[in-house]
Order: structure tokens, then sequence, then C-alpha cells
């Protein structure tokens, strides 16, 4: 049974920003004061949570590396408050103007040449020619990002390849000390991280994610390329061959369940010995794919917590599927 191991939650650093009054304004402020002293932050954005650096500080960001046990050669997105920000860091093409007007704020990021005359750490970007930006929607993570007014480093709050972190509670376990104040902004609303889409060359797809490959390329015009992957040398966040794990083993697209496993279900009708199952948790009986990912991480690890192998029902390759079945492969490959 996978349990927290070395770390222990740090619930202590958890303040609530939810409210949208004077509780919010103190939150923000301790988070702002932590993130100028070079401390990392953990933010809630309508994904998942991320931990968050100044961008321009390479101790500072070295420090997030350090903190998820994260590769060094893994670039990291950089979350800004605007799209006029982002055009300073960023050079933007005309397929970026028009996705950047279609999806910000909100779960999209934009892989694009950096600017020559930029200061984001050169660790932020692992070295690379581009720059992966996003805008935020979520209240908190926007307040946070106009009060600090500039660039802040933010991968997902959580160990690297683990389970991404959609609650204030998941990323204490996660993190542990590591944060010195967590963002408490409720659980994420759509629980996937956000689609990548390169604009370095030809429109491509690095990853999958909350926005829908045919959305996407309803505003460009024509199909999204798919990419090169090279796990030695991502191009972007969540290219890595194992990634978003739980300790348990997956068996996907079952169609029973064998004793002693976990049972992640979509769908009304059960496999066979899904009434033996150690756990079950069903991400949609109705096989709504907005539902299945906003609850998907979550249940991942309430399952990890209960059985050592967990077996995933089919669920559709189509709209969120994509990215949740992304997911999913690349928590059960070999690691």
């Amino acid at each position: 049974m996978a349990l927290m191991g070395e770390r222990t939650a740090n619930l202590s650093s958890i303040v609530d920003a939810r409210r949208a009054n004077s509780t919010r304004y103190k939150a923000i402020a301790a988070a702002l004061a932590a993130l100028r002293r070079g401390e990392l932050v953990a933010i809630p954005t309508e994904t998942v949570y991320g931990l968050a650096a100044d961008a321009c500080n390479a101790r500072a960001v070295g420090k997030i590396f350090i903190a998820k046990g994260r590769p060094r050669f893994n670039p990291l997105i950089l979350h800004v408050a605007s799209v006029e920000m982002a055009r300073a860091i960023g050079i933007f093409t005309e397929e970026a103007e028009k996705l950047a007007e279609a999806f910000w704020p909100g779960p999209l990021t934009l892989v694009l040449p950096m600017r020559p005359a930029s200061l984001v750490s050169d660790l932020a970007t692992a070295g690379l020619p581009t720059v992966a930006l996003r805008v935020p929607a979520h209240p908190v993570a926007k307040a946070l990002l106009v009060a600090f007014g500039g660039p802040l480093a933010a991968p997902s709050a959580n160990r690297s390849g683990h389970v991404s972190a959609t609650t204030a509670a998941h990323v204490a376990t996660d993190i542990g000390v590591a944060a010195s104040v967590i963002l408490d902004g409720g659980p994420t609303g759509i629980g996937l991280e956000s689609t990548i889409i390169g604009l370095a060359g030809e429109p491509t797809l690095l990853r999958s994610g909350a926005i829908p490959r045919d959305k996407i390329e309803s505003v460009i015009g024509r199909p999204l390329a798919m990419p090169t992957v090279d796990p030695d040398a991502p191009a972007a966040p969540g290219m890595m061959k194992s990634h978003y794990a739980p300790a348990a083993k997956l068996r996907l697209n079952v169609t029973s369940v064998e004793p002693g496993e976990a049972l992640l279900a979509f769908g009304a009708t059960m496999p066979e010995g899904a009434d033996k199952a150690a756990a079950t948790i069903n991400l949609s009986e109705s096989e709504d794919l907005t539902e299945a990912a906003a609850k998907f991480f979550a249940a991942l690890r309430e399952l990890d917590e209960k059985a050592e192998a967990i077996a995933v029902m089919p669920i559709p390759e189509e709209g969120l599927g994509e990215a949740i079945n992304d997911r999913l492969r690349r928590a059960a490959a070999p690691r």
C-alpha cells in the first residue's frame, strides 16, 4: 500500500485564499513576501496546483528542482499576469496571437522563441532557446501574479513524476516543508494540466491537456503536428515517458478486475470482478469526460492509498479523453 514515504504533510504552511476579502489579501501578501525572499510558494490554478518561484532568480528556480526531485533538463512553465507580459518574454507569431486571444487567461501553454533580452533564468528554460508561457485564469493565481509583477516558474506542486496535486492538502503531503506558503484556493476546477502547443516552428501538440486538440486546430485553421519525443531532452513539461505516476501499478483498458486490485471506473457498466475490488472510484457514471478530468488525479491518489495495483477501465480517446489517456499511459509506463 502506498503511503507518504519520507515526506510529512506540512499543513501549517497552508493559507486560506478562497475568500475575496481581507483574508485573501493577507494570504497574497504572505506569498508575495516569500517569493521576494527567493522562497517557494504553492499556488492554485484552474488546472492543478503549481510550485512557484521567481523565474528570474536562478537560486529560487533551483529550489523547485530540488523540492520536486525534477531533472534539470526538464523545462518549466512560466506563469504571467497578462498577454503583454508574455510578449515581453516570448516572440509571438500570428498563430500565437490567435491562440492567446481565444484561450488566455486559461489552461493553454505556448512554447515560443525567447526574446534575447529576457531576464528569465536558464534553469527555468533548461537552456533551450524557447520558453513556455501561460496566463492562468484562477483568481488567486491572477492576484498573486499582478502583485508580483513578473513571471513565476510554476510546475505542478508534486514530486517529479508523481500524481499532480489538485488540493492544498495534496501539495502539503507531496512537497512537505519545501513550500513556505501554500495558497489554498480549494480543489482545482479542471483537474488536468494545460495543453502545451509548440510554436517555434510548425504548430505542434507537445502535451494534450485541458483544451482539446480540435478546439485549438479550429482557431489556427490547420492540424497540429505531433512532436518527435526525446525523453532525455524534452521540449516541454509533461513529455517524460514515465510521469503522473502513483506508487501502485496501473493496468489499462481492463475488462476484468484481478484480486487485490482497486478499480478506476468509467461509465455505468462495471467489468467482471468489480464487486471484489479493493476500492472503486468512478470518474463518471454518465461518461462525462469533463467530470472525469476534474476527478482524475484526486481519484488516482485515493486509490493509491488503498491498493498496490489499480485496474483502469477504457476511456474514449476523444476530447478530454485524449489528455486523460495520455496521463494514464505515462502513469503505467515502466519506471
